[in-house]
């Protein structure tokens, strides 16, 4: 009979006693619930953000309107949904803007994308707890957001209508529009490398990886976290 570890605060503690003779698995804690509570208030809303918006950017899905009630319902909600979300996001990036820095490692990481496409890990530096894609996803959402933020006011005509001319309000709406389209793309490749990643998910939905996954793909971060285990406390519980 085995039991699984969790490495936690530095210390390693049994988890439960497994059935069978399953090998040893030890899991890393990788975000804490309240930054996956974050992250996911922060995807629900982009999502409705995503829907409520495409329903009014072309006739071919003013179906969604149905959705949230009807066309001028979708119109009057839509900006909420933004001003939500850049208070959603604000918090995450407050969370995490330091761990998304880039450094020499990126640049070593992004040259070498053809052996990350093609799951070569044994070629690619030792990174940190994110790669230069992840950096990428965060500081493009980072700008994007804001673009969208400052160009929704402007366009908010219930509020601020008084306050730009048409002709403002017509490139702040064609700004808002590539931005939204950008946001959309990257968020899907976002979605994509989280399912293609196998592992992945399992950090948002329950807040750790296996030790197998972090030494794989973010052994520098790892080798970090199993230090922190020889000096018991020091480990950010935060996850970072």
């Amino acid at each position: 009979m085995t039991s699984q570890n969790e490495i936690r605060d530095g210390d390693s503690r049994p988890l439960h006693h497994a059935k069978s003779e399953a090998p040893e698995v030890m899991y890393v804690p990788r975000y804490t619930g309240v930054q996956r509570v974050n992250h996911w208030i922060t995807a629900i809303l982009f999502t409705l953000l995503t829907l409520s918006g495409l329903a009014m950017f072309t006739p071919y899905l003013f179906s969604l309107t149905g959705l949230f009630g009807g066309g001028q319902a979708t119109r009057a909600i839509h900006p909420w949904f933004g001003v939500a979300l850049a208070v959603s996001f604000f918090f995450l990036f407050v969370r995490f803007w330091k761990l998304n820095i880039p450094n020499k490692d990126d640049v070593a990481w992004s040259m070498k994308i053809g052996d990350v496409v093609t799951n070569r890990e044994d070629r690619l530096p030792e990174l940190g707890k994110y790669n230069a894609g992840q950096k990428g996803v965060f500081w493009g959402q980072t700008a994007l957001i804001g673009v969208m933020f400052v160009t929704g006011l402007m366009i908010w005509n219930t509020y601020f209508g008084g306050l730009t001319t048409i002709e403002t309000q017509r490139w702040a709406l064609l700004a808002h529009s590539l931005a939204a389209v950008i946001a959309i793309a990257i968020i899907v490749v976002h979605i994509y490398a989280g399912i293609w990643v196998r592992g992945t998910g399992r950090a948002m939905v329950r807040g750790t990886v296996t030790g197998g996954w972090a030494y794989r793909h973010h052994r520098k971060w790892f080798r970090q976290i199993a230090g922190s285990k020889e000096r018991r406390g020091s480990v950010d519980k935060r996850g970072s």
